[in-house]
This record gives C-alpha cells, structure tokens and sequence, in this order.
C-alpha cells in the first residue's frame, strides 16, 4: 500500500523516492508478509529513453544495463543511463559521471547480476543487467508445440513456431506465438537468430523436416536442442545425421528423447516434460 502511494506521487509530481520498509517478525502478519525483513524500494517515472532500451533489446534480442541514481543530490536522483555491450547508450546521469558509469557497467555483462555501487560519498548507483527474452523456436504445428507454446509463454520465453505445412503453422493454431515462420526449418533458421539464448524444440517426428533443421542447429550456439521420437527413431536419426557429415561430438548435445522423464503421455504432459528439460537445461548452463 504504501509503495502504491508513493508511485502515484511519483507520477503526479514527478521526483523520484527511495523508501525503506523495516518489519519486525512479530509485527509483519500485521502488515501483511510471511515474515519480518528489510527490503529498499526506488520508486520513479519510467522516462522514454528506458523504453526506447527495452524496446531496443527485445526486438534486437541484446542485452543491455540499466543504471539509475538511488541515493544522491535531489537534481540527480531517478536519473538513468542504458548501455549496450557495443557501446551505444541512450540518456544519461551527469557529463562528469557519464564516463565512470560506463567503465563500471562494462563489467556487469559477463555475470548478468545486479549491483548497487557507490560512486562517490554521496551518490549510490543502481546497475540492473536487462538480458532479452528466451527463445523457444518450435519445429512442428503439431498438438504438442500448442500446448508447449501456451507453457513457454507462461514461463516467460518467446515464442517462435517453424513448419513449411501450412495447415499446421498457422495463427488460428498458434495464437499466442510471437512469429510463425511457414518455410523448412533450413531455411527458418536463417532468419532466426540463434545464439546462447535460443532453444530448439523438434517435434515434426518427419525426418525430412527433423533432419534439414538439426544438421543447421546442432553446430550453432543454441543452449538446448532437442527431438521427439523414440529410443529406436533416435537410433535411426542419429545414424541418418552422422552418414550426412555431422560430428559425432555434435550429436551428443542431441537431447532424444525429448524432455525429462515425467511419465506422461498426453500432448500436454509431454510439452510440460519438453518445457521442464528446456529451464532445466538453462540454468545448468
């Protein structure tokens, strides 16, 4: 209640608030926690340069650093400064500080961890690492990549849906995929940008389609790629895949069957298994 309070001044007025919440275990249910704490709270307007970054890292898939002044004189505090790795930046803090900021924040990309740093004796930097969306790029309109989308979307992935038939790839089957590329996955791929953040799911069970897709992603950077089918179609899959020309050392990062063992069998078990190996996958890495 009180944060909401605070954020309507902020947006009637417009000054920036740091607020600290000190509860005691005793008195929090009286508050409405679980349990007592500490916790500090900045509360300003989001400007349009913040939204010019986030509108350039989503649709951009780059990561990028938001830094704002948390404690400092009154003409500083709220301000904000977003850096991109290849050194572009937009908005900006103070011309003496612009330049002290940017070296500190160039540090942040590698552990993607927020920090608050003191900058000098009165002024206290927020830096808070913003990393795009995951991609799950799905091979296949069939009823399991529907129930797998609505579980990606739920957990916060982007979605992108790959199948050359068109009565499967379709917006009406798909509508809460963010893209539905109707072409060969080959071909998909070369318009999809795949890197350290991306996910391939195949689930065509159609080798003509499958295997096109695989000899393209397996060497690419992709943190997860993985097939449906069984033991015995993984067997024939990875013997057609290797008389192709493709590295056995390759083919190992091939996670076949598809999703973690949960013993499911429905269209719907099975997405979630798929969806649960994908995040597992991700933070192992």
């Amino acid at each position: 209640g009180a944060v909401v309070s605070a954020s309507m001044e902020t947006l009637k007025h417009g000054h920036a608030q740091f607020l600290h919440f000190d509860v005691a275990d005793e008195t929090a249910w009286e508050v409405g926690v679980a349990c007592g704490g500490e916790v500090d709270i900045f509360v300003r307007r989001m400007t349009p340069e913040v939204m010019e970054a986030f509108q350039r890292g989503q649709s951009s898939d780059e990561i990028f650093a938001l830094s704002t002044v948390v404690q400092g004189p009154e003409d500083l505090l709220g301000r904000e400064l977003s850096y991109f790795p290849d050194g572009n930046r937009i908005g900006g803090i103070a011309p003496g500080l612009d330049e002290e900021i940017l070296r500190i924040t160039a540090s942040q990309f590698e552990d993607k961890q927020p920090q608050q740093v003191k900058l000098r004796e009165n002024i206290e930097l927020f830096i808070d690492v913003m990393p795009p969306p995951p991609t799950l790029v799905i091979v296949g309109g069939v009823h399991i990549a529907v129930a797998l989308t609505k579980i990606a979307k739920a957990t916060g992935f982007r979605v992108i849906v790959v199948d050359p038939r068109r009565q499967f790839g379709t917006q009406v089957r798909f509508p809460e995929a963010d893209e539905i590329i109707q072409k060969w996955p080959d071909e998909a791929f070369e318009q999809i940008k795949l890197n350290r953040n991306t996910a391939v799911a195949m689930l065509t069970h159609d080798p003509k389609i499958d295997d096109p897709g695989l000899l393209t992603v397996l060497p690419s950077k992709v943190y997860y790629v993985g097939a449906l089918g069984s033991q015995k179609t993984q067997a024939a899959r990875r013997e057609r895949l290797l008389a192709a020309g493709l590295a056995p050392k390759l083919l190992d990062r091939l996670h076949g069957p598809i999703g973690l063992d949960l013993g499911g069998r429905s269209p719907e078990e099975i997405a979630l298994a798929v969806m649960a190996e994908v995040v597992q996958k991700r933070y192992q890495d």
